[in-house]
């Protein structure tokens, strides 16, 4: 049961770290705008976003990983 439990925060963790690095990315990429940051800038704040992403992938591959332990 506490392995359920865990995975299930875990589950939330990685949900919010996904929505956080999109609002993020949404505001980086509208502040660039208005501010008319230079490409270099605004190329920066996407690859932190990219990186972003993959580290969520990564969360949602250790939880699988997890998971299929727990089934066998």
């Amino acid at each position: 049961m506490r392995d359920k439990a865990n995975q299930a925060r875990q589950g939330r963790a990685i949900s919010l770290v996904i929505a956080g690095v999109a609002i993020g990315w949404i505001a980086m990429t509208a502040l660039g705008q208005a501010l008319d940051w230079t490409q270099r800038t605004r190329v920066l704040f996407d690859l932190l976003a990219l990186a972003g992403f993959a580290m969520a992938i990564w969360m949602i591959y250790g939880l699988w990983r997890d998971r299929q332990k727990d089934k066998d």
